[in-house]
């Protein structure tokens, strides 16, 4: 570890940061371009054998940027399908993005450091930027957006200069440091070890910018909200949202520890998709949609008005059967494939509306981050590992063995550090932050 990095674990002061050389190279886990191909015609396309971790050069700062000193990262799907070079190889992102210029061609290398959670501490600060220092506490938001393109300052999802951070750029939070632009910084939660308030900024706004934002469903009171994948990242942070905005959730998950745990977490209304005697082709079959709305109804009492959605090829049709007459399919990916088919007489004919949802603008990151801040949402980690074993951290997400989120320890030398205000802490309750390490 560089004297750097230990001053950051030891809680030095900014002068004494400011006085220690950033290093030359530093600890990460990346992925190599001239591997793109090794898993050709492979049915198990195992991440462990494409994330290395090792020694990456540090990048060099633009006055727009910061490095930060990361204590933990997390897992996100994104660094899976960047692990198995699918949809297509991320190294064309980082081409790409070098033919912007010298900002991008940095990012443009036979490597690409993953990972688009994290939180650490700020190192070093670019010339222009006015409101972070070195010392500062921070957990990052993936979006890497252009500040000088007007479209941002509308919404910056709309701007056709976003990127995600740690997927379509290098220099991600999968290392001992990272690149990233001050306008991905939010001042972390106090009251949060470093691998809890890793684990949240990424699947809670996205949840939060699905149905809270004004660009999402925009959920009222008393709404019914069918989340696949309860137990997962993002079903777990919409939980919360439905919950707390005074919605009703209706959590799909796959077995009855995964319902318990939901249960625990405040859901009353869960199915069990093993217990639903799906036919041949599972919620494929246009038989499911008919099975999926009669359990809906028999807990409470009517059709879902806006469905969570981002399971993708497997669920799309059943998500757009069972919604309400005038509801709102809201989908933010497709993990199980990205083509859709759809019957589109129950669309048109019941009125309903798919809603495209991708991430989140800086000031959605901000308010769920307050929200956070607050103990009103809470973390949903499950399982720590080390920096060394990101790629089997990667593998628990990529076949979903996890529950929550997984997060990695980069500087961090152990866990349970980072807590500032343990008073806070103790008000929200162990119970309630820990609920899924459980």
């Amino acid at each position: 570890m560089s004297d750097l990095l230990q001053a950051v674990v030891a809680g030095a002061e900014p002068e004494e940061l400011l006085s220690l050389d950033l290093p030359s190279t530093y600890r990460a886990a990346h992925l190599l371009k001239d591997e793109v191909g090794i898993f050709e015609d492979e049915v198990d396309k195992d991440v462990r054998r494409s994330l290395h971790v090792g020694e990456v050069d540090m990048p060099e700062l633009a006055p727009d940027e910061c490095i930060v000193a990361v204590m933990s990262a997390a897992i996100n799907f994104n660094t899976v399908w960047s692990a198995i070079f699918e949809p297509v190889p991320t190294f064309s992102f980082l081409e790409k993005f070098g033919r912007r210029g010298w900002h991008g061609a940095r990012h443009d290398l036979p490597y690409h450091q993953l990972g688009s959670d994290g939180s650490g501490v700020v190192v070093r600060v670019g010339a222009g930027v006015k409101n972070w220092k070195p010392g500062d506490k921070v957990v990052i938001s993936p979006i890497h957006v252009d500040e000088e393109d007007h479209a941002t300052y509308d919404d910056a999802m709309m701007t056709e200069t976003q990127l995600a951070w740690g997927f379509e750029t290098n220099f991600g939070s999968l290392g001992e440091f990272c690149l990233v632009k001050a306008n991905q910084l939010i001042k972390k939660p106090a009251h949060l070890s470093w691998e809890e308030a890793a684990a949240s900024t990424l699947c809670a706004a996205t949840a939060y910018r699905m149905l809270v934002g004004p660009h999402g469903a925009t959920m009222k009171q008393g709404d019914v909200v069918l989340i696949w994948g309860g137990a997962g990242g993002l079903g777990s942070y919409a939980i919360q949202f439905v919950k707390n905005g005074g919605g009703i959730p209706v959590a799909v998950v796959g077995s009855e520890e995964r319902a318990r745990l939901v249960r625990a977490q405040g859901c009353e209304h869960v199915i069990n998709r093993s217990e639903l005697n799906l036919p041949e082709g599972g919620f494929r079959s246009p038989k499911a949609g008919r099975i999926l709305g009669e359990a809906i109804r028999s807990l409470v009492g009517e059709d879902p008005q806006i469905v969570f959605e981002f399971v993708g090829a497997e669920t799309f049709a059943t998500s757009v059967y069972v919604a309400k007459r005038g509801g709102s399919i809201v989908t933010c990916g497709s993990s199980t494939g990205y083509q859709h088919e759809y019957d589109n007489r129950y669309l048109w004919m019941r009125l309903k509306r798919i809603i495209g949802s991708h991430a989140f603008n800086y000031h959605e990151a901000a308010q769920t981050n307050r929200l956070i801040g607050l103990g009103m949402i809470h973390p949903t980690l499950s399982q720590v590992f080390s920096l060394d074993d990101a790629g089997e951290a990667t593998r628990a997400v990529q076949t979903n063995q996890n529950v929550g989120k997984v997060a990695v320890l980069c500087a961090a030398p152990s866990e349970h550090l980072g807590i500032d205000d343990p008073g806070l802490r103790a008000r929200i309750g162990e119970d309630k932050i820990n609920l899924y390490r459980q």
